[in-house]
C-alpha cells in the first residue's frame, strides 16, 4: 500500500521539533526509526498531514548514570540500550528486553523513545520499563514534565503525551542486585510476542509487567502483592492475569494467553538472573 500524501519537515533539535508540532498540532506525527509509524501509514491506519523527522536530533541519544537511576535519551537506539555497560550493570532486564526487539536491522534503527511513545501493548520495551518503575520526561511549549510509567499508557496506541509534547528522556531506577527474567512466547523468531513477561525480584519487592495482555502494557500488581505477603513464586504466578484483559485473535485465545501469562511469570521469576 502507498501512504496518503503528507508534508515532510526535518528538525535539528528538540526545541525545533516542538515548535513544529505546536504549529501543526494533531495533524503532525514524529518520525524516528519509523518501524511502527510507517507500516500504519502504508495501511492508511495513520494519515498524518505532516511528518516531523527527529532522527537527526543527536542530543537526545545518550545513556548516563544519574545516581539513583539511568537516564536514557529518547532517540537512543535499541542496540545501544542492549550493549550499554551502564544498562548491563544497573538495569540488565532492560538490556535483555532490548535484545529481543525485532532483528539486528530493527535494533540498529529503532529507538527506545519511539517504542514507548507509540504505546503498543505488544511491544517489549514499554512493558519492561513499566515493570522497572520508569519515569518519562515530556517536553512541550510550556516546558518539561515527569510522567510515571503507570500513568503513561491510556489505551491502544494512546499515551499521556499531549499532541504538542515530545518524549525526550526515559529514567530507569537502578535494579540494585535484583534477580530478573524476561520471557517471550512467539510462533517464530522476530514475531510480536503472543505473551511476554518482564519481571524482577529483590527480597519481598518485585515488579512484573505483561506484554500483549490488554490494550496497554499490564502491571501485574496482584503478583507483587502476593510476593510481598510471603507467597511462593508459584502461588504468586497464578495471579498473573488478574489485572489483564487479553483478547482472542488468530494467534491465541484469551484463555490461552492467560495460561501463558501464568507460566511465563513463574519462569521469569524463577530464572534468577543477576
Amino acid at each position: 500500500m502507498i501512504p496518503a500524501p503528507f508534508d515532510y519537515k526535518r528538525a535539528s533539535s528538540a526545541a525545533e521539533a516542538i515548535a513544529l508540532v505546536s504549529e501543526y498540532g494533531e495533524d503532525a506525527k514524529f518520525l524516528a526509526g519509523g518501524h511502527s509509524l510507517l507500516p500504519l501509514m502504508k495501511l492508511r491506519l495513520a494519515q498524518p498531514a505532516v511528518l516531523i523527522d527527529i532522527a537527526r536530533i543527536t542530543d537526545l541519544s545518550y545513556i548516563t548514570d544519574a545516581g539513583a537511576y539511568i537516564a536514557i535519551g529518547a532517540m537512543t537506539r535499541h542496540m545501544d540500550v542492549e550493549k550499554s555497560p551502564i544498562v548491563l550493570q544497573h538495569a540488565p532486564l532492560l538490556a535483555n528486553a532490548a535484545s529481543h526487539v525485532g532483528d539486528p536491522q530493527v535494533r540498529h534503527r529503532g529507538t527506545i523513545g519511539g517504542s514507548i511513545a507509540h504505546s503498543d501493548s505488544a511491544s517489549d520495551l514499554p512493558a519492561t520499563a513499566l515493570a522497572l518503575g520508569a519515569t518519562y520526561i515530556a517536553q512541550g511549549p510550556n516546558g518539561t514534565r515527569e510522567i510515571a510509567s503507570v500513568d503513561f499508557h491510556k489505551g491502544f496506541l494512546e499515551s499521556e503525551l499531549s499532541p504538542d509534547e515530545m518524549l525526550t528522556e526515559i529514567r530507569i531506577p537502578k535494579m540494585n542486585g535484583a534477580t530478573w527474567g524476561f520471557q517471550k512466547f512467539n510462533r517464530r523468531a522476530q514475531d510480536w510476542a503472543i505473551v511476554g513477561v518482564a519481571a524482577w525480584k529483590r527480597g519481598t519487592e518485585s515488579g512484573v509487567a505483561l506484554v500483549n495482555m490488554g490494550s496497554v502494557p499490564i502491571l501485574a500488581t496482584s503478583v507483587s502483592q502476593a510476593i510481598a505477603s510471603g507467597a511462593s513464586i508459584a502461588e504468586a504466578a497464578q495471579l498473573a492475569a488478574a489485572e489483564a484483559e487479553p483478547q482472542s485473535d488468530s494467534n491465541a485465545s484469551a484463555e490461552y494467553r492467560e495460561h501463558l501469562a501464568r507460566v511465563l511469570v513463574r519462569r521469569a521469576l524463577e530464572s534468577v538472573q543477576n
